[in-house]
């Protein structure tokens, strides 16, 4: 007896011995043979033969699942894997982003040299700008880099001579944050969040706090960050920067330093929601021997610490500064 007549247990006449292990593995194969013995015997051409089962017949033959299911299965399966490999592919081999020159309708590009005839206060200083110092791969088209890949094509710009209109023909980042966002696409995720300045909403816009041409001489070291740190903020945040007698130390590093200035998931823009955020630099201490008491900032704050943040627990309520309590308890 071969391997395929042991797997399918053939009983009287060469049929599959019955039992569900017998009919289970009773391999293509197999069923070809008997269907060949079968013929012989009657007389017909194997070709006559029936080479498939359906309905309930082929759902009991081959232990309760039909052909169609498995072929479906199958077909799934396949699918499944081109779609695995199409995603590992986009992640894996594709660039972050494509880079596209914006585009007005119907205008052209002029260069940056057109530009510089009537702007040139802005293009005599923005050499200095880290914008002027972005290069892109194969970037030897106009658009690409320069005035006009922020601002767009500005051949209908220039045509106006200076008359009326000449900014509908131009795009302004000051009042579409759209043409910063084509680059910056991690600040766009961060305005997303549940809590952010509404740029994307038009109540803001990018040059409120940050200066594209590169003028502020006074902004920090980092390129294109706030300007003049918390002078930025306090155009807004007037309450929360005024001169306090009693000023919280971490002002002086700068709003940045707790909050997220264009979007968290936190409230308050702050970088972390709880306790987290004070103890980074507020250090929190063992007490002496092994008695289990936390102390913080040269204090037992061991029972405070279960009522919540240093901010919402009734203590440290005024986190910007306070004008009468040195630990800005109110």
């Amino acid at each position: 007896m071969n391997r395929d007549d042991s797997e399918i247990g053939e009983g009287q006449n060469g049929r599959p011995a019955s039992g569900r292990v017998g009919h289970r593995l009773w391999s293509a194969a197999a069923r070809r043979r008997f269907w060949t013995r079968r013929s012989r015997k009657r007389g017909t051409s194997s070709k006559s033969a029936p080479t498939e089962v359906h309905g309930r017949n082929a759902q009991k033959r081959f232990g309760g699942v039909s052909p169609i299911a498995r072929l479906s299965w199958r077909i799934g399966l396949a699918l499944l894997a081109g779609a695995g490999g199409l995603l590992l592919d986009s992640c894996s081999t594709t660039d972050r982003a494509v880079v596209v020159p914006l585009s007005i309708e119907g205008a052209t590009y002029v260069g940056d040299q057109t530009c510089a005839d009537c702007h040139a206060e802005i293009t005599r200083a923005f050499p200095a700008s880290p914008h002027a110092r972005l290069h892109l791969d194969n970037g030897q088209r106009l658009g690409q880099y320069g005035c006009e890949s922020c601002h767009g094509p500005g051949s209908k710009h220039v045509a106006q001579g200076g008359r009326g209109g000449a900014e509908k023909f131009i795009l302004n980042p000051g009042k579409d944050p759209q043409a910063c966002l084509e680059c910056h696409l991690e600040v766009r995720a961060e305005f997303h969040f549940p809590r952010h300045h509404p740029v994307l909403e038009g109540k803001m816009n990018c040059v409120q706090c940050h200066d594209p041409h590169g003028l502020d001489i006074l902004k920090p070291a980092g390129g294109l960050a706030m300007a003049r740190l918390n002078e930025t903020c306090a155009q807004c945040h007037r309450e929360q920067t005024r001169p306090f007698v009693y000023e919280h130390p971490a002002l002086r590093e700068g709003c940045t330093s707790c909050h997220q200035p264009h979007g968290s998931v936190n409230a308050q823009l702050l970088t972390e929601p709880d306790s987290n955020l004070c103890l980074r630099c507020h250090a929190q201490v063992p007490g002496p021997g092994a008695s289990g008491r936390i102390y913080i900032g040269g204090r037992d704050h061991t029972s405070s610490l279960n009522f919540g943040s240093c901010w919402t627990a009734g203590c440290h309520a005024a986190v910007h500064g306070s004008n009468v309590q040195p630990a800005l308890l109110y």
